[in-house]
């Protein structure tokens, strides 16, 4: 017996190394962490429990030694993190170079199908150079069978991606299908075909850090919804958005301990909007006074930066946060901006967070480009978020509320529950002076000046709208933070149900 033990705890041994001490000091030269490393930083300690240690791959094409190679290039299992439950694989760049074959596949296929039937989060940290090419098109029916499980589970478990090396080819799609994207600066890249592919096709020469790296992916393309400089760095922040998050659709929220009052006044928030209306602010200082501790975890940051989505707590609960930012584009919605958004409302629905929306917007961003780009397709896509969204839905209007994209925020019409405005609010078809110049276009000069003043003192106010129902009350920006505290508790067990369908056909 004792020989078996000790034969087992070679096997340990040997398992654990992966592709050998050699490979994991390459590994370190450049920047990364190995796959366990990776999987102690992220999790509890002590907490994480391996599944499929000694699974082998298949092919007949490696040499012995590659053979005897044990995990197939992939960890998984489960543990915690903050004492909540998770299902996680990471991939083992020193085994094959991380590369999916059908074995590697079927393990994390195996913690896809656990995670949905124990209702629990996944976690996938990918650094890999791609499908296994020894094992042909057994490789690429393992991405598929992947692919398949992430459709499955989503909206029905939280789908969290860290890429922390190379992601190449089909190997993205996983990723880009689950709901939030980790990149590590300078370490981690992702595109579909690779510069030389580029380059014999299109003939741009470009690098791989310019094509698909994390700068590229946060501020141009969307792809990625976090960066940070390190693996480290990349790990802890994805430690702090999984406290935000349920554990499934049918969990009940997580609730974190505050040390903030519910009676919080914010005299600062009185004097937040400029008198010129012409005037921007940033409408974080808002978001972050009226947050438990001033803890706000913004995603996509750097992408379509006139529009703030992200994660904040009231009264120990998460809340999920859509804000105009007049510091960019004056708050314009424009196509990034209707993307991004309904894509955050969309995740909150499905997971029952409620949604805080605060607008100041002047309506959709105007010019041929975005016209050609379909900027009636992608606006509806946010509208139809909203419209669609059953959570529990709190609105404040700052500012200005014009147009149509006064609907699309989070509107009483499109089932708000709760709809404030400050005194500083202005609602209407558009702004005074644009109203003034349509309505009265043969007016001079003096006379437009008093249609101006008029039309100001009738529509550029919260006034008529409240008097509609549109608006539920008129507050003091100084009690925000109690006023909706309040309104999020009374919210608390709304029951609403769309009708039967076997899924939507949201304008994509």
């Amino acid at each position: 017996m004792n020989k078996k033990i000790d034969h087992y705890l070679e096997q340990i041994k040997v398992a654990k190394v992966g592709g050998g001490q050699k490979r994991i000091e390459a590994q370190h030269k450049k920047g990364k962490l190995t796959a366990r490393e990776r999987i102690e930083v992220l999790l509890d300690d002590n907490s994480f429990n391996e599944i499929g240690m000694f699974v082998k791959g298949k092919s007949s094409q490696h040499t012995q030694e590659e053979r005897a190679i044990l995990g197939d290039g992939v960890v998984t299992g489960y543990g915690k993190i903050n004492g909540s439950d998770v299902l996680i694989y990471s991939q083992d760049f020193t085994v094959y170079g991380g590369s999916l074959g059908e074995e590697h596949a079927n393990k994390i296929c195996k913690i896809l199908d656990m995670a949905m039937k124990n209702r629990i989060p996944v976690i996938g940290l990918n650094d890999s150079g791609g499908a296994r090419i020894q094992e042909g098109v057994a490789a690429l029916g393992g991405y598929a069978e992947v692919f398949q499980r992430n459709v499955l589970a989503s909206g029905v478990i939280p789908q969290i991606s860290a890429i922390l090396g190379p992601c190449a080819g089909g190997a993205v799609y996983s990723p880009a299908m689950t709901d939030f994207i980790f990149m590590s600066e300078q370490t981690s890249y992702m595109f579909v075909t690779g510069p030389e592919v580029v380059k014999t096709v299109t003939h741009e020469d470009v690098n791989t850090e310019y094509l698909g790296g994390a700068n590229t992916h946060t501020t141009k393309s969307g792809v990625a919804d976090f960066s940070f400089d390190n693996e480290i760095t990349v790990l802890q922040q994805l430690r702090r958005l999984f406290d935000f998050l349920p554990q499934s659709n049918i969990s009940g929220q997580k609730f974190k301990k505050f040390n903030d009052s519910i009676n919080r006044k914010i005299p600062s928030l009185n004097t937040l909007v400029p008198q010129d209306k012409n005037k921007a602010y940033d409408i974080k200082e808002l978001i972050l006074n009226v947050a438990d501790e001033k803890d706000f975890l913004e995603v996509q940051k750097d992408f379509a930066k006139n529009i703030v989505i992200g994660f904040i707590r009231l009264e120990g609960r998460s809340i999920g946060i859509v804000a105009n930012q007049p510091l960019a584009l004056a708050g314009c919605l424009d196509i990034n901006s209707s993307r991004k958004a309904a894509r955050f409302v969309r995740f909150c629905d499905c997971f029952n967070i409620p949604l805080l929306t605060l607008v100041d917007v002047p309506g959709f961003l105007p010019g041929t480009d975005q016209e050609f780009n379909g900027i009636i397709k992608h606006g509806a896509k946010l509208l139809f978020a909203y419209a669609e969204a059953t959570v529990p839905k709190v609105t404040l209007i700052t500012r200005k509320a014009y147009g149509g994209a006064y609907d699309v925020m989070s509107s009483k019409h499109l089932r708000g529950d709760i709809n404030y405005a400050w005194p500083s609010a202005e609602i209407a078809v558009m702004g005074a002076e644009g109203a003034a110049k349509i309505i009265y276009k043969n007016a001079d000069e003096k006379a437009l000046k008093e249609h101006i003043i008029d039309y100001e003192t009738k529509f550029s106010n919260p006034y008529i709208a409240a008097s509609r129902g549109y608006i539920d009350e008129v507050i003091k920006p100084d009690i925000t933070r109690i006023k909706v505290i309040n309104a999020f508790k009374i919210l608390r067990n709304k029951d609403l149900k769309n009708p039967w369908k076997k899924h939507d056909n949201i304008p994509l």
